[in-house]
């Protein structure tokens, strides 16, 4: 999920360790560590990652991703997933949202 060779950092594990406590309203949201950061899932679906460095990244499909895009965000190196600004991340309801939107994009991916 970071480079290659990233190993898991404790800031990567504190972010992931906040993020499934901020978005446990989605429904049962876990962490698994994978790839030197952690992916966040909803009921087995993967729709968050946190590199080792502590960077949050959404799961997104060509629409999300052009809307993530023009508010701010950049994406993954390798996945299909995108960055979340700083203020969403200070913003729980937007948070919210955004990851709402992550979490439909990767449930139609997987079905």
């Amino acid at each position: 999920m970071g480079e290659k060779g990233a190993r898991l950092t404790g800031t990567a594990t504190e972010v992931a360790e906040a993020l499934v406590d901020d978005l446990a309203g989605l429904g049962d949201v876990t962490s698994k560590k994978m790839f030197g950061g952690v992916g966040l899932f909803e009921d087995g679906v993967m729709f968050l990652i946190v590199d080792s460095t502590g960077g949050v990244f959404l799961r997104a499909d060509d629409d999300t991703a052009a809307k993530f895009a023009e508010l701010g965000s950049s994406k993954h190196a390798r996945m299909p997933y995108y960055s979340v600004p700083g203020r969403v991340l200070a913003d729980p309801a937007e948070l919210h949202k955004w990851a709402t939107e992550a979490l439909d994009v990767a449930r139609a991916a997987k079905n």
